[in-house]
Order: C-alpha cells, then sequence, then structure tokens
C-alpha cells in the first residue's frame, strides 16, 4: 500500500500518461459484437455462450527476444546492446533500437495479456526468436541460456493461461522455431538434431504426443485447435530460410525443405478429408518483392503452389520475424515448377532482417512491394466498390453475375484476378515484433464462429480423443477413383519430380480465405505499448521516490505498473476509415494493395481530397494535414499524397517514426 500522503503525487503522474485506460477501450467488450445479425450468429460469441465456448478470437505474438542482460540507464550503442556504458536505455525497453527485451517488459506483457485476455481468446500463436540476439561480443550467448530463456518464455505462456494450480494451459498455444532460437543463429541442420530433441521437451506442454516423433524429425508439427473444426500447422521456415547455409531448398529429395513440404501436403490433405480448416503459421514470411526474398525459391515455389491448390482448406497464414506491420500477396501465375521449368535464379535476399537493419532497408522493402502491387490488374472505374457489395453472404446468383460481368472491362478483369474471389492470389500477414524495434506489438484476430456454437473446444476435448483425430492414414489411401481417372486422362507432359497436390473440386465453394464463413479471419486489433510515454512515466515515479523515506521507497515499490505500463490500441480494422477492410479476405487484401499502389488522385484515398485522416495517431494525423494544406497553398501545382500508402507506412513502424521521416519514404 501507498502511504497516504504519496496518492495525490503519485494520481499526478499516472496523470501524465495520455494513453486511453485499457477499461475505456473495451478491447474485448461488447463494442466486437455490433455486426449484421444475418450475417453473424452473435448467440454463439463469447458472452452468451458458456465459459469453455469459443469466443472468436485468439492472439498472435511474436518476436519476444528477451534479455536477462538488459540495464536500464545504458547506451543504446549497437556495441553496447543496453549492457554497457550509460545511455538513454528505458526501464521498460529502449524503444527504436536494436536492443532485445529486458525482463519487464517480459513480464508486464504477460501480465497484460493474462488480466485482458484470458477467457477471452480460444488459442495462441507463438511465431518464434524467443532468446536474445547474439549481438554483444563481451556476453556471448551460450546454448544453455538460448534453451533458458526458451523455456522461461514457454513458462509464461502456461502461467498466464493455466487454471488454478494446474501447470496445463487451458487453450492451445502453437508455437513455432524462429532463427534466433538456436546456435548458431539462422543455421539449423537436417533432423534429429540436437535442437529439435531439446525443443521436444520445452514445448511439451504445446506439441500434441502423437506430433512428438514428427518434431524431432523436422521441427514441425499440428495441433488441433479446434477438435474437428481447425487445426494449426506450425511450419519449420527455416530449413526454407535462404540464410540457412545448413540446408539447400525444397527441390532435392534428400533436403529437409523437400521433406517439409511433402510433409505440408499430406497434412493439408488429411484435413481436407476430413472436412477440416488450416492455419499455417511460421517464423520467416514468404517475402518475395523485386530482388528481394527471405525464402530459397524453390521453396517459395512450392508453398505458393500447395496454398493454391489447397484454398479450400487453409483459413489464413501468420509470420513474424520482419518486426514490421505489413502484408504480402503470393501470386500463383508465378508458379512455374508445374512446368518443371527453371527457377528464377538467384537473387538478392533480405537476409536476417530481425538483426540491425535499417529503417531506410524496410522502407525500401515496402517500396518494392507498392511497386510490385501496382503491377497488379487494377479494378475499372467503380469496381472496387462492387467487388465488396457481391457475394457477402456466399455465392451470387448464375443470373446475378451474368449481369454483373457484362462489359468487357468486369469479365477481363475477373478473369486476370482469378475470378470474383481473386482466387489467383494469397495472402501472408506478418506481425510486428513484442521487441521494441518500434514499439512493442500484440495482435488479436477475430474469426467467424458462426455455426460453431456446440463445437467442441480444446479444452472440453479428452486427450484420447486430440490424439485419435491426429491418428489418420496417409493421404495417399483416400484419393478417389475420380481423381485417379482425371490423372489417367490428362496429356503425357514432362512431370515435375514430386507429387502434385489436387486442386478442390470444381463445384468446391471458395475456401474460408476467400469467402465469409465459419473460420473467416474477419478483423484484428493491434496493440502497442508506448514506451516512449511508460518510460517518461516511469523515469519520474522513480525520480519522485528517491525523494522518499527509505521505508516509504520499499511501500511505494509495491505498487502495482497497472498504472504505468499498459497495450493501447494501434487501429482494428474493422472500424478502420482509411484501410475500409470488411473482412480480412484475400479480396479485401488485393483492394487494399490496389488502393495502397494507386499514384494518382481521383478518389478519398488521397490526402488533398479527404484531409481525415482517421486511423492515424492523433497528433501526427493532424501534422500530416497541416503538412499537406501548407504544401497545397505554397504550390499552385497541388502534389497529392496517397493517404493509404502513406498510413501502411507508418503502421508499419507501429507509428514510430516521426512525419518527417514518413515525409522522406512514404511517396
Amino acid at each position: 500500500m501507498l502511504p497516504i500522503l504519496l496518492l495525490p503525487a503519485a494520481s499526478i503522474l499516472i496523470g501524465s500518461v495520455s494513453a486511453v485506460p485499457v477499461s475505456d477501450q473495451q478491447p474485448l467488450g461488447d463494442r466486437l459484437w455490433h455486426f449484421n445479425e444475418d450475417t453473424y450468429n452473435i448467440d454463439s460469441r463469447a458472452g452468451s455462450s458458456s465459459p469453455r465456448g469459443l469466443t472468436g478470437r485468439f492472439l498472435h505474438i511474436t518476436d519476444l527476444h528477451p534479455d536477462s542482460h538488459y540495464k536500464a540507464g545504458k547506451s543504446v550503442d549497437e556495441d553496447d546492446a543496453c549492457h554497457w556504458g550509460k545511455g538513454p536505455a528505458g526501464y521498460f525497453g529502449a524503444e527504436g533500437s536494436d536492443c532485445d527485451s529486458p525482463s519487464t517488459l517480459i513480464n508486464e506483457t504477460f501480465r497484460w495479456i493474462k488480466k485482458n485476455l484470458k477467457g477471452n481468446i480460444d488459442f495462441v500463436i507463438w511465431t518464434g526468436d524467443s532468446a536474445r540476439h547474439d549481438n554483444d561480443e563481451r556476453i556471448p550467448r551460450t546454448e544453455e541460456e538460448v534453451s533458458r530463456l526458451n523455456e522461461m518464455i514457454a513458462g509464461k505462456f502456461i502461467d498466464a493461461f493455466a487454471e488454478g494450480s494446474s501447470d496445463t494451459p487451458s487453450i492451445p498455444i502453437v508455437p513455432t522455431l524462429g532463427n534466433n532460437d538456436f546456435m548458431p543463429h539462422n543455421i539449423l541442420k537436417e533432423g534429429p538434431n540436437r535442437w529439435t530433441k531439446r525443443f521436444v521437451d520445452i514445448w511439451a506442454k504445446f506439441i500434441p504426443e502423437p506430433q512428438r516423433h514428427t518434431f524431432v524429425e523436422g521441427g514441425w508439427f499440428s495441433s488441433e485447435v479446434i477438435p474437428n473444426q481447425l487445426s494449426v500447422i506450425s511450419l519449420n521456415t527455416m530449413y526454407f530460410f535462404d540464410s540457412n547455409s545448413a540446408v539447400d531448398g525444397c527441390d532435392a529429395k534428400s533436403q529437409p525443405g523437400f521433406e517439409h513440404m511433402e510433409w505440408l501436403r499430406v497434412q493439408l490433405q488429411l484435413l481436407r478429408s476430413r472436412n477440416m480448416k488450416a492455419i499455417l503459421i511460421g517464423h520467416v514470411p514468404p517475402a518475395r518483392s523485386g530482388a528481394k526474398r527471405s525464402w530459397d525459391e524453390t521453396c517459395w515455389q512450392k508453398y505458393t503452389l500447395w496454398v493454391r491448390q489447397y484454398r479450400d482448406v487453409i483459413v489464413g497464414t501468420a509470420y513474424g520475424h520482419m518486426n514490421i506491420d505489413h502484408f504480402m500477396l503470393q501470386d500463383n501465375h508465378k508458379v512455374n515448377i508445374l512446368d518443371d521449368s527453371e527457377s528464377s535464379g538467384s537473387s538478392a535476399t533480405l537476409g536476417d532482417t530481425s538483426d540491425a537493419i535499417s529503417v531506410q532497408s524496410r522502407t525500401s522493402y515496402l517500396a518494392s512491394l507498392r511497386k510490385d502491387w501496382s503491377k497488379m490488374p487494377f479494378p475499372p472505374d467503380g469496381m472496387a466498390d462492387a467487388l465488396d457489395e457481391w457475394s457477402e453472404d456466399g455465392f451470387v446468383e448464375a443470373d446475378d453475375i451474368t449481369a454483373w460481368m457484362s462489359k468487357k472491362k468486369r469479365r477481363k478483369f475477373l478473369k486476370k484476378i482469378g475470378g470474383p474471389w481473386a482466387e489467383r492470389y494469397s495472402v501472408s500477414l506478418v506481425s510486428p515484433s513484442l521487441v521494441p524495434n518500434y514499439f512493442p506489438t500484440l495482435r488479436v484476430v477475430e474469426y467467424n464462429i458462426s455455426g460453431l456454437a456446440d463445437a467442441t473446444t480444446w479444452a472440453g476435448s479428452s486427450a484420447s480423443d486430440q490424439d485419435a483425430a491426429i491418428d489418420l492414414p496417409s493421404p495417399e489411401t483416400i484419393e478417389d477413383d475420380a481423381s485417379m481417372e482425371k490423372k489417367r486422362k490428362k496429356k503425357k507432359k514432362k512431370r515435375p519430380h514430386f507429387k502434385v497436390p489436387e486442386p478442390p473440386s470444381s463445384s468446391a465453394p471458395p475456401g474460408p480465405a476467400y469467402s465469409n464463413q465459419p473460420l473467416t479471419w474477419l478483423s484484428y486489433t493491434q496493440y502497442f505499448a508506448n514506451l516512449t510515454k511508460i518510460n517518461e512515466h516511469m523515469a519520474k515515479r522513480n525520480e519522485f521516490t528517491d525523494n522518499l523515506a527509505y521505508t516509504e521507497v520499499d511501500e511505494a515499490s509495491e505498487m502495482s505498473h497497472d498504472d504505468t505500463f499498459a497495450f493501447e490500441v494501434e487501429y482494428d480494422t474493422k472500424d478502420d476509415h482509411i484501410y475500409k477492410m470488411k473482412d480480412l479476405t484475400v479480396r479485401s487484401f488485393f483492394n487494399l494493395a490496389t488502393r495502397i499502389a494507386k499514384d494518382y488522385a481521383h478518389d478519398n484515398d488521397f490526402l488533398a481530397a479527404d484531409p481525415n485522416v482517421n486511423g492515424l495517431i492523433a497528433e501526427k494525423a493532424r501534422a500530416v494535414d497541416n503538412g499537406v494544406h501548407q504544401q497545397a497553398q505554397g504550390k499552385k501545382k497541388k502534389k497529392f499524397k496517397n493517404k493509404v500508402w502513406r498510413t501502411f507506412v507508418e503502421r508499419a513502424f507501429v507509428g514510430f517514426l516521426d512525419i518527417d521521416d514518413l515525409d522522406d519514404v512514404s511517396e
């Protein structure tokens, strides 16, 4: 308890932090359920179901990078790493630096998760890098330290989601290996190896028992987060990663990447046979923009083909590693392995983008994405809105499609993008990190649970039920005769040296990644911790306690950090007036990408036409408006700025960059 004499002063310090209180934000309360009742089954959502029922939300957390050597007040210079010297390293972390996460940031993050998310999410995806970087020659990493840090983070998850005195989480937690989760970083040899054997024990509470052998063999596994409905497939992207010199892509049968892709094909085929869906997660995303790429080309080719062929099964994909908030589109027109042709050739890679990569490098990468998107088919005038208006509740009636596609331009456009669902493309979401390269970030994704009110939850199913669900025959035994006959009738041509997955049936409806249906991702809420304000608050509080008597300091130190550290809502795609996304289907991201890529002004995607820049941090939004208006007034010829592209860049860096920095990179 604080002494009574301290309370007024403490209140003044608390008031100096302008973050909106979590209780006022209601991030997980009733405000989430304002959908059209005809489209969403509100009664099946959390709040009207039992405590064990589905909530329709899950947490994505990535790149925690805990560092037990971090010391507040140390230098943030690259060689010092917040371990040495004197400098501005804050109590909860050094935002905007290459320093890793102090224990204070890790502890308060899990406290916030436990307080705000426990009981309000259905599962967790945790996409790797749970050890510090090896960036201090004076304190080199050891294998024991890397293992210990990963064990510590695993224990934090168990503690946050355990019920009572149980040492088992009450919801599924699905981890994946990051490129800094072993030694040396980036280099992981073919399994079984000492790291897959070590992590099968570290993640014993997270890897289903029947998958343990598979994990030891290759570092990948699958977890049914909603029994008989949805699996999360944890990919070992280290075998796809171009910076892993211990392996050589996914082309040769002797390579673990080839084996991994075969395993993934089998898993997706099994799920299709059970009428189940899948989420794919990994650490390093399949970045391939211009000359920059993070995966070996042979792995990217197979992955893009797999996602295309199993588009009726895959709900979405999520990655980390790059520390910036963005998405990428895979274009299946760039898949050439079916013709057994040569790969696209070697190109410059993104390399280890988690290690000391500059803002300039990252903005250059974002600019290359925008350039790629500018080459995509653009909807004819007025058609972008029509794409959102049609087919909200499923298939469009044939007569309506005929009327809609009567114009030649529209027919041509739909053919180019793979039909009204944009099935030529797939999407990979990349979440920013918890480690404060910018501001620490968490993401909560909302998904459609219509019709799943009676679904058995993970906590409600027995271990034997979960094990039985996974132990199924190989998909080679479940291919139907019609499929085999179709293969025999195909014209003979040079075939690839791997088994090509079967596409969905021609009569199958679009998958959950393309059309809003049960399990479709609807929106996400991005949370961030503004360490600049939080650390300033903490510094003032420490300065205040320095003037107290010794006993009073002890009492003051017991005050909870609840009043100091919290995550705020940065933006929510559900009600965002910049992104304007009705859901997280591929079509929505395709529309967003084309709006980001625009460089001409004819609608309200441009600041000069519409200065209402919703979605930016308020003070920065005003600065954007003022700068644009001053520029417009000072020149006869107006320079229009695309506010969607500008917002995309600002959000990529979690609102950390100054407006002047954005001016340099956003146009």
